[in-house]
């Protein structure tokens, strides 16, 4: 399991200027993060088909109410704000090319989680080689 900790980002949409795609610095920033800590804690290369699990922990607010936040405990409520969970495993996945895998076309099973927590705003995700047998 690798742990991402930090604010959530989603994969934005690269800008065009003068006719050139430019990728937002934050987005650059955030795919070296996921690289280091990938590198850091487990750094596996994976040659096969590959089965991702992505779990984003978003935190609550201590401005929710008291019946909001029972409700969160309760399994009742669940994040519904951005970034959508296929931009978070897009910048997940994007961000491991030529680093866990030759790309992420490898990936044929994709599980995408969003949870509330009251740990630290974070982002874990592990992947499996699939053996074809």
């Amino acid at each position: 399991m690798i742990v991402v900790e930090g604010k959530i980002k989603g994969k934005a949409r690269p800008r065009v200027f003068n006719g050139h795609a430019m990728t937002p610095k934050d987005t650059v920033n955030y795919e070296n993060w996921v690289r280091i800590n990938y590198r850091e804690q487990d750094g596996k290369y994976l040659d096969g088909p590959i089965k991702a699990r992505i779990t984003a922990y978003y935190p609550i607010m201590s401005s929710y109410s008291k019946k909001r936040i029972k409700s969160i405990k309760e399994g009742v409520e669940y994040p519904t704000k951005k970034p959508d969970g296929d931009n978070i495993a897009k910048i997940i996945l994007d961000s491991l090319n030529g680093i866990a895998f030759k790309d992420d076309s490898q990936v044929i099973e994709l599980t995408i989680l969003k949870r509330y927590t009251e740990e630290l705003e974070r982002v874990e995700f592990e992947l499996e080689e699939i053996r074809l047998e």
